[in-house]
């Protein structure tokens, strides 16, 4: 008889990290329940994920904030009775919630900032992407760095209730349900990573949209944050007598994001949490990178995409993105011409 081994995976990042995460869960689900700590954030997007037993909320900025909240989480995290823990979120923070849970084996990468309080370090493949790293946390720490990196695609699981909040939204637009659907998320954290020239796309798309989408609407999704980029692609494309734009930003869970872009002919994004959701839905992806590039780890991964950006010997100049342009040109962003992105939409949309 096969004894069930009970983990916890610490993950208390950005919300693309917590979906590239779902390989390393599925994977760990096969030996038995999987709890995860989340951010409150990135606790939602993982419901109804068959390979989670229980999430476990570590508001580290706010509720949990200091010694109390912190101790509070670990005796939360002791309780679920792991005798591993997996830290894909590598601070020193996590690895000690780890060692307060008493939990025995804390496994995480050989670079992180928490890595003297791990009995288990895995070397940190920095040619990988990102999903194929932290899975790689499940495997013995003596593995050969040659391994090869293993295809892998994000996982998530809207329900009844982000398809109803989907439906919702194209009903109060006057639509109906099955309306053919093109994605655009303006937005991200890092202004560094806004590509500028989304109004015009959107302009371009409602006067060239490829037959494959006929009749399609273009929705933006992204954080309530991102209202103003909506509304200056909402304007633009007023302004060439189109259909109205739907405004998604705000309106929906994470999940439900999601669920939508799994109806949607194809998505153009920044390099940003939308560009996760895609690769778990499978959607058709247009990805924009600016500041940062894809061999950092943090490309698409849904089967059809195209990724697009200016060759600079300036690129990358961050590993995120920084809030301004460190030479002041921007050129990366800034030269992307919409008749490029226009040409992948086409290329996506009609295959």
């Amino acid at each position: 008889m096969v004894t069930e081994v009970v983990s916890a995976v610490l993950q208390t990042s950005f919300l693309g990290d917590m979906v590239l995460t779902t390989p390393l869960l599925e994977r760990l689900a096969r030996e038995g329940p999987v709890h995860v700590v989340a951010t409150p954030a990135n606790a939602g997007v993982l419901a109804n994920h068959p390979a989670v037993a229980s999430v476990i909320v570590f508001d580290k900025r706010r509720s949990d904030a200091g010694w109390r909240g912190f101790a509070r989480v670990a005796a939360r995290l002791r309780a679920v009775g792991a005798s591993r823990a997996f830290l894909a979120q590598g601070s020193l923070r996590t690895a000690a919630l780890a060692l307060m849970a008493r939990i025995p084996v804390r496994i995480g990468f050989d670079r992180s900032a928490g890595r003297l309080l791990y009995t288990r370090r895995v070397h940190y493949r920095a040619e990988w992407h990102h999903a194929a790293r932290l899975w790689s946390l499940a495997t013995a720490a003596d593995a050969p760095h040659s391994e090869s990196a293993p295809a892998l695609r994000p996982s998530l699981y809207p329900g009844a209730t982000e398809d109803a909040q989907v439906d919702g939204l194209l009903q109060q637009a006057g639509l109906d349900i099955d309306t053919p659907l093109i994605a655009l998320a303006p937005g991200s954290v890092w202004a560094t990573k806004r590509w500028p020239h989304y109004p015009d796309l959107a302009a371009a798309l409602l006067q060239q949209l490829p037959s494959a989408a006929a009749g399609a609407r273009l929705v933006v999704i992204g954080a309530a944050s991102d209202a103003p980029l909506a509304a200056a692609i909402a304007e633009r494309a007023h302004a060439t007598q189109g259909p109205p734009v739907i405004d998604a930003t705000g309106a929906l869970s994470l999940l439900g994001s999601a669920a939508l872009l799994a109806r949607c002919r194809v998505l153009v994004t920044n390099d940003s949490a939308p560009l996760h959701l895609a690769s778990a839905m499978n959607t058709p992806t247009v990805a924009l990178f600016g500041p940062t590039v894809p061999s950092l780890g943090f490309g698409p991964l849904a089967e059809r995409q195209a990724v697009l950006g200016v060759h600079l010997p300036c690129r990358p100049c961050h590993a995120h993105g920084p809030q301004q342009c460190p030479l002041g040109h921007w050129d990366c962003m800034r030269t992307m011409a919409p008749d490029t992105v226009l040409r992948s939409v086409h290329t996506l949309t009609q295959r």
